[in-house]
């Protein structure tokens, strides 16, 4: 598997390879923030040269009932509907970005992962480290309108995921890490759930510790010292969830990097608070 992340003068280089005929490279704008404003005019601002702009909410999510989280993963087929809109064709490169420190680019790299894209990469240090490069921006939506779309073939289940049942065992079995704020997996506030606190067993892991001062992810080996410290290793299994599914993809990218293989509860906090019989612990421990 290609290397998940891609540093911005790589993406240049690649990018102009492919201008000169050299093999295609899709990229993705998934400029998103939680309760923040939209992220399409930031991209009709400026964005990469050639880049499509995804939608979060309605294309790398779907609407569903509380029980089953705020953003459950879409329907394979209208995935795989909105990937031929970015252009997306079999075996071709794609490179996702956003501007909040890669937590919305990581949900479309493990989305795209999981429907069996073979080579996704995130652009690491988000479109801050594309111009502190010296690289240009393109403003306007021309990228978007001249796309010619693709014909990627898709289906799910190519990254491993948790069910609520799962991740209610895996504390005691595996290792399973909650990627919210630390105040969150206390219970010591909660802005958006019915209940506050943790999944019995779950192991505070923020993603904010997957980064430098910069906003690049931390190199193989100092991540793979900082999950081993949380008890995972590669013979147990290891999951990870968060408040609706989409900034678990950010531990899940780290620990990829790291040399493990996570599974993903996309569900994640805001389903399990929404189910009613399921407990929930509060405090600093598992």
């Amino acid at each position: 598997m290609p290397h998940p992340l891609v540093a911005a003068n790589e993406l240049a280089a690649l990018l102009n390879e492919a201008a000169s005929g050299g093999a295609p490279v899709r990229v993705l704008d998934v400029r998103w923030s939680l309760g923040g404003p939209a992220g399409l005019p930031f991209y009709e601002g400026g964005h990469i040269p050639g880049a499509v702009y995804v939608d979060l909410d309605t294309e790398l999510a779907r609407h569903a009932e509380p029980h089953e989280g705020r953003h459950p993963l879409p329907a394979t087929d209208d995935f795989q509907k909105a990937a031929r809109s970015w252009g997306l064709n079999d075996g071709e490169t794609v490179v996702v970005y956003d501007n909040w420190s890669s937590l919305a680019a990581g949900r479309a790299w493990w989305l795209l992962r999981y429907m069996g894209a073979a080579d996704v990469r995130v652009l690491d240090g988000a479109l801050p480290a594309w111009t502190a490069a010296g690289h240009p921006l393109a403003a306007g939506s021309d990228d978007m309108t001249s796309v010619t779309p693709g014909t990627i073939t898709l289906s799910a289940g190519h990254e491993p995921v948790l069910t609520a049942d799962d991740a209610a065992s895996l504390g005691e079995t595996g290792v399973l890490l909650d990627a919210r704020a630390g105040e969150r997996y206390r219970g010591e506030t909660e802005p958006i759930d019915p209940r506050a606190g943790h999944i019995p067993g779950a192991i505070s892991a923020p993603t904010s510790g997957n980064l430098d001062d910069t906003g690049h992810f931390l190199d193989a080996a100092t991540l793979r010292e900082r999950y081993e410290a949380l008890g995972v290793s590669v013979d147990r299994a290891v999951g990870v969830y968060c408040g609706s599914g989409i900034t678990a993809a950010h531990d899940a990218l780290a620990l990829t990097v790291a040399g493990f293989r996570p599974a993903l509860f996309p569900g994640s906090w805001s389903a399990w608070a929404n189910q009613p019989e399921r407990p929930v612990a509060t405090g600093a421990t598992p």
